[in-house]
């Protein structure tokens, strides 16, 4: 456990940097560390050199490289965009040299899930109304708009959700963008969340409603229903033909109750933004505990966010199952290089301007905390974007860094609880999933109470151990499950941030 007292975080042994637990003024002693003495100003959660660098030498966080130095560095200086940048060095991939065999619990841990008929389990109970192009938003909105304030006399039915979104046209109607459309849509509509879902479209876009349930093997019935603004005749038409089948649904859908289900049914969403130089201390590992301890219970998590694993791959190769599954990580690693090559960016453009605000330097430094959302225990699988996930365990989703975007393709994927840690205040909701947000800091935490779930600057102020976090979390996350309210869920957000990735040219 970190002593309250100390000015400094030291991570590992071998580490050329320290973090500043507060603002270190010039001239301040650094007692823990030889003697060290402050040159000039230090943010509180960013980094003070604790010797001498050359310039061109690699520096250590985590006792890993977060960059190289872009000029002499002093002991006791400040390490930041100013003398630390980007360079190539060789990672030992080592696959499956960590693989070690997970200690499950028995019996595992329980919460109340609402069962659905095919044996799938809900942590929530929505109607959803899907969006087959972004021609059909508006009058998926109207339609949902229809039953806001107007379901107490269905309590047990969480709410009527629009999820819409900004492509579905303009694009080729074969190949890969229009696949990952198709996929996340068909992951909605799958997702046990929702009691039964509308899907509407235009009646002409390229993301056609016949070809995408075709292709996708579903069929409209009880629990899937399908129309299009065009063949209804119209806007108000096709509203009014919405908010009666909605009607027809909702005492059905009222009819749910919650019985005990095991921790293995979770599907938990590992997200980070808004990071800090707090996020890998405090909140990343936490929620990399409580990653843990539900793979433990039999339960899956989903890393995910591949640009902000970059420089931290040769971490999660190490504990693959198989070659295959590194090699797999690896290939999505590479298609990333090219992918930001081709559109005239490179991988270190992220981090944004807020995550060097608060102390990071380097892509390689945010995904090596980043990294430690994923725990500890073996990667079992990889997937590509909104893919169903089927394996039990950690696995890796292949999804941008940007945040709506990587949650998009949690849910898709089958996520039905989400954990978001944020150092900055990343504010975030993901309807229908119910979503945590974990603080890295405890000014963040009573600055944005009414939007944060849990402080995990306790870790940083000493009062709390990493492990003791994750037990705390991961008993939060079987409460949420089990339909207590999240911040973001009483604050209503969750519809604006559905946002499926859009890949390829918009024509």
């Amino acid at each position: 456990m970190l002593k309250s007292a100390d000015l400094t975080i030291r991570l590992d042994p071998a580490d050329d940097v320290v973090i500043a637990r507060v603002e270190l003024p010039e001239g301040t002693l650094l007692a823990a560390e030889g003697g060290v003495r402050i040159l000039g100003r230090v943010p509180a959660g960013h980094k003070v050199a604790v010797r001498d660098l050359r310039a061109g030498s690699p520096v250590r966080r985590y006792s890993q490289i977060i960059g190289f130095a872009t000029r002499d560095i002093r002991a006791g200086e400040h390490v930041h965009v100013h003398n630390l940048g980007m360079g190539e060095f060789e990672r030992d991939y080592a696959f499956c040299a960590d693989v070690r065999p997970t200690d499950y619990v028995a019996p595992p841990a329980t919460f109340q899930g609402i069962v659905r008929a095919d044996g799938r389990v809900a942590t929530r109970n929505y109607i959803g109304i899907l969006t087959s192009v972004n021609c059909s938003a508006t009058v998926a909105r109207m339609i949902a708009d229809h039953f806001r304030d107007k379901l107490a006399d269905f309590p047990n039915v969480d709410g009527v959700v629009a999820l819409a979104h900004k492509t579905g046209c303009g694009m080729a109607a074969e190949g890969e963008g229009m696949e990952i459309l198709r996929r996340t849509l068909t992951g909605y509509a799958r997702h046990p969340n929702f009691y039964a879902v509308l899907a509407v479209g235009l009646g002409c876009e390229a993301n056609q409603v016949r070809i995408w349930l075709e292709r996708s093997n579903l069929r409209a019935g009880e629990a899937l229903h399908a129309f299009t603004i065009q063949e209804k005749g119209g806007t108000t038409k096709a509203v009014r033909e919405g908010i009666a089948r909605v009607k027809e649904l909702l005492p059905d859908a009222n009819r749910i109750e919650r019985r005990p289900v095991p921790a293995s049914h979770l599907v938990l969403g590992l997200e980070c933004g808004g990071s800090d130089g707090y996020s890998g201390v405090s909140a990343n590992p936490a929620l990399g505990a409580a990653a843990d301890l539900l793979v433990r219970h039999g339960g899956t998590a989903i890393l995910s966010e591949t640009p902000e694993i970059y420089g931290a791959e040769h971490l999660l190769t190490r504990r693959a199952v198989s070659r295959e599954v590194a090699e797999k990580l690896l290939a999505r690693i590479r298609w990333w290089e090219d992918y930001t090559r081709r559109n005239g960016a490179e991988m270190n453009n992220n981090p944004s301007p807020g995550n060097k605000a608060g102390g990071l330097t380097t892509i390689l430094e945010k995904s090596l905390g980043a990294a430690a959302k994923g725990g500890t225990t073996n990667l079992v699988a990889v997937y590509e974007y909104a893919e169903p996930v089927t394996a039990k365990g950690l696995v890796f989703m292949d999804t941008p860094g940007y945040d709506p975007v990587s949650v998009t393709g949690h849910v898709a994927g089958g996520a039905n609880i989400v954990c978001f840690t944020t150092g900055r205040g990343s504010v975030f909701g993901c309807k229908p999933v119910p979503s945590l947000k974990l603080a890295t800091n405890s000014a963040l935490f009573r600055h944005m109470e009414e939007d944060m779930d849990v402080n995990c600057g306790t870790i940083v102020d000493g009062e709390e151990t990493v492990a003791q976090a994750g037990e705390r979390i991961f008993r939060l996350i079987l409460e949420t499950a089990s339909g207590k309210r999240t911040k973001s869920e009483l604050l209503g957000f969750g519809e604006d941030e559905f946002a499926p990735w859009v890949v390829g040219a918009t024509l």
